[in-house]
């Protein structure tokens, strides 16, 4: 063989060998690429706290099988070709799902079943409610409901006995303000309850009384128990009923998780009924309404995580002072338009250090409901003396914090105390506080930048029912410090307003960590749980006016659709048991704080 043929046939094998393995790896290239298992949620314009204080966007992200994210993708990241399900977002905007770190679950069930004041403006419009629902539940043994506040009507005198007992025909009547911190009785209530001006106002509260000493129909604080004791009991199944519409009302609102403050052992009961049969969708954070609760609840320490995190019980609610409106918050000093008074403290500072202590030492996270500038320093004081025994991660939990004098502000950031608010309150409140507290005292008042700027978290909630729980309208205040009117101009000690990213962040991360979720909730990030919404704005770039209108079009927790607005009828009628068309009984738990 010669020496240029022996050259050819070397090119001819050399040619081969490399053809070879490039023809099979072709081949290996054109073989089906295995589906990912879970649901790839792609082509969206995402955006989710950072854990940093940040916002991170994103294009799409993988959901597990068993509903947490597995992987999030960004712009130009590869993806899965496959996977079991796939959802074109079509550009739609995705949050997470938003955390109302305040609220009351059963109540805001219950004011969707009984007479709901809520809204009206005047004494007139109040009454023509109440006579209009009297008649039309002629079997109901009591009349129930609540929302009315008498700030809002043209003449801001309490309601009387006299004026309820004209549209109740007779039978027993009681509706609680809208802070939850008074009850309206007519004179068959009042009977029931066995008031009469011989009755003493019990300690922490106070009966309205007129000129000549007899109970005028107004009960405050501790006396409203009075009445309350009297009420119908509702049924496991009312309860249930409540229920299912809480959870419809949050989920249509973006709310996937709550915490949910006072909770009952019979709210406790129905939540379990609710989790073993698969009806509970929200997740739920409990706070028991009281040490003994706590304890029959958790037994010796919080409970685990149940129904794939969505129960759980952290901790106790303890109530230090009344709300601003009925004048029972405790003051420093005495209200502006009511000199007699500063407020109803419904504890000393040793009896609260002491429940706290019952609290914290099996490791029960303690929250305290202060709204007044001495009940915040009360509670800041216990802190300070409980921190030194109580070590570790604590995270002592002040609800509403409404009125803190500014030299108290710096104590929230010393023992990393979380400032638990409702941006909603600021705007429905304001004239009122203006008027209880007097110009001086408002520095302190709704300070959400001056306490986040301590180093406290802030999480924010809406307190439901006493406000809707409407997380984008609160975003809407937080940054504007202004109502739905526009008003005032340039917000409200508008010094306190926050950024966008921080009220998101407080609606989201800080909610999450206010209730010891940090790591599983608040987050559109790997190994969170799957829980988002689909949107039609963008919050961080909407007018304010937009981002209080935003509507939530898909509610999706643990990868799975709860809610959407498409087929929002069938979603209800999956969700609400049978029971709810018709409740037996129309009592309802105590209601809420504000």
């Amino acid at each position: 063989m010669t020496f240029a043929k022996k050259a050819v046939l070397a090119a001819l094998l050399s040619s081969a060998l490399v053809a070879m393995p490039a023809h099979a790896r072709k081949k290996k290239a054109e073989e089906p690429e295995k589906a990912v298992p879970g649901t790839l949620i792609d082509n969206v314009d995402g955006l989710t706290g950072d854990g940093k204080g940040g916002i991170e966007h994103f294009d799409g992200f993988l959901i597990t099988p068993d509903g947490h994210i597995a992987q999030v993708y960004h712009q130009g990241e590869k993806r899965p070709k496959y996977a079991d399900y796939r959802l074109d977002g079509k550009g739609q905007v995705v949050v997470p799902g938003m955390i109302d770190a305040h609220g009351h679950v059963m109540s805001l069930g219950f004011s969707k079943l009984t007479l709901d004041l809520s809204g009206t403006r005047s004494r007139e419009e109040a009454l023509a409610r109440i006579r209009a629902w009297t008649a039309a539940h002629p079997d109901a043994p009591w009349i129930l409901g609540g929302g009315w506040n008498e700030t809002e009507w043209a003449s801001a005198d309490l309601p009387t006995a006299t004026e309820l007992d004209a549209v109740s025909g007779g039978k027993p009547a009681w509706l609680t303000r809208v802070d939850g911190h008074a009850g309206w009785a007519n004179s068959a209530a009042l009977t029931a309850a066995g008031i009469t001006a011989k009755t003493n106002d019990p300690k922490g509260g106070r009966i309205v009384r007129d000129g000549a000493g007899k109970p005028a129909g107004v009960l405050v604080d501790a006396a409203t128990a009075l009445v309350a004791a009297k009420l119908p009991t509702p049924r496991p199944e009312d309860r249930d009923a409540a229920l299912a519409e809480a959870q419809l009302d949050l989920l249509e609102h973006g709310v996937t998780a709550v915490a949910d403050m006072g909770t009952s052992i019979e709210d406790w009961q129905a939540f379990r009924r609710a989790g073993d049969s698969g009806r509970l969708r929200l997740r739920i954070v409990a706070y028991a309404d009281s040490i003994a609760n706590m304890e029959l609840i958790g037994g010796p320490k919080p409970t685990p995580w149940l129904y794939d995190d969505r129960l759980r019980l952290d901790g106790v609610k303890l109530f230090l002072d009344g709300a601003l409106g009925s004048r029972g918050a405790w003051l420093k000093a005495p209200y502006a338009d009511a000199p007699e008074t500063s407020g109803l403290p419904l504890l000393n500072q040793t009896q609260l250090s002491n429940l706290m202590s019952r609290a914290a030492l099996d490791h029960f996270q303690v929250a305290v409901h202060a709204i007044g500038d001495k009940a915040n320093a009360v509670v800041l004081d216990a802190i300070a003396e409980l921190s030194q025994t109580y070590t570790g991660d604590r995270r002592w939990r002040i609800e509403h914090a409404q009125i803190v004098s500014p030299a108290d502000i710096a104590r929230f950031g010393q023992h990393g105390v979380i400032a638990s608010m409702e941006p909603q309150h600021e705007a429905s409140d304001r004239t009122m506080a203006e008027a209880r507290l007097g110009p001086e005292r408002l520095a302190g008042a709704y300070a959400w930048k001056s306490l986040a700027a301590t180093g406290a978290t802030l999480a924010f909630g809406s307190d439901t029912p006493v406000e809707p729980a409407r997380p984008f309208v609160g975003m809407a205040v937080a940054v504007t410090r202004q109502g739905a009117d526009g008003q005032p101009v340039g917000g409200w000690q508008a010094q306190e307003a926050i950024s966008r990213e921080a009220a998101l962040g407080a609606y989201t991360t800080g909610a999450a960590y206010a209730m010891f979720a940090e790591d599983r909730l608040g987050r559109i990030a790997k190994g969170y749980r799957a829980d988002f919404l689909f949107l039609d704005k963008d919050p961080m770039l909407a007018s304010p006016e937009a981002l209080r209108t935003i509507t939530v079009r898909e509610t999706w927790i643990g990868g799975q659709r709860a809610w959407a607005a498409a087929q929002s009828q069938q979603d209800e009628a999956q969700i609400r048991p049978p029971e709810a068309d018709a409740p037996a009984s129309q009592g309802g738990d105590p209601a809420p704080d504000r």
